[in-house]
């Protein structure tokens, strides 16, 4: 799955990903409540056509972590630059990919 942020040798203005198009977003927490919330409220923010229907959740092997994925529409690099920025700074997020 390309990247919205440029890897080596990948000019800032290059970009592999054609806009719009559906974007998936795997984001990993802890297995609280308010975390699906909090995530699809997010993603509501940087696309207002987002539908939580479409929210996958898997459960850690234990059951202590919960991993979503959102699919968003992506319309341009700054709005997943910003939405990866978002999701990351998130107290309840541990990992955004």
């Amino acid at each position: 799955m390309p990247t919205p942020f440029p890897g080596p040798g990948q000019a800032r203005s290059e970009s592999l990903i054609e806009y719009p198009s559906s974007f998936p977003i795997k984001v990993m927490g802890a297995k609280v409540d308010g975390f699906v919330e909090a995530v699809t409220a997010i993603a509501r923010q940087f696309d207002p056509t987002f539908d939580p229907a479409t929210v996958e959740l898997r459960d850690s092997k234990a059951g202590n972590y919960l991993g979503i994925t959102i699919t968003i529409t992506a319309t341009s690099r700054e709005q997943l630059d910003e939405l990866y920025r978002t999701l990351s700074t998130h107290p309840m997020v541990k990992i955004v990919l």
